[in-house]
């Protein structure tokens, strides 16, 4: 089971969508495109999610602003090939609580910047 998140978004309204395949998904009358993590040019340090081992599980944190126009909307964690997600709001810090499960993928989404990845260690 893969730990990768396949996710698309629609360059004209920006919706994002989970996928579980390759197949074309049209929005808008056009094709989405890939998301992919870890690409757009700006703070990586202000994206990735980082982690801290606490025992059995794993406090993560983005070090982002979380201002109402731009902020981290969620924060997730595929792990045997399932996803854990938690939905994050303006004003809120961007943290939270997953299991420790080595080699989990840990994901970030910012609503300006897209998606960021780190592997768990």
């Amino acid at each position: 089971m893969s730990n990768e998140l396949k996710l698309k978004r629609c360059t004209i309204c920006g919706k994002v969508v989970k996928v579980e395949n390759d197949e074309p998904v049209i929005c808008c009358g056009k094709e989405m495109v890939d998301v992919i993590p870890n690409t757009v040019d700006c703070a990586v340090e202000k994206h990735i999610p980082t982690y801290e081992k606490v025992e059995d599980e794993i406090f993560v944190k983005v070090n982002h602003v979380m201002e109402k126009d731009h902020y981290i909307e969620w924060i997730s964690m595929v792990a045997n090939g399932e996803e854990t997600r938690v939905n994050l709001y303006p004003e809120q810090e961007a943290s939270t609580r997953f299991p420790y499960i080595k080699g989990a993928k840990l994901y970030a989404y910012c609503n300006k910047h897209g998606l960021w990845e780190t592997e768990v260690k």
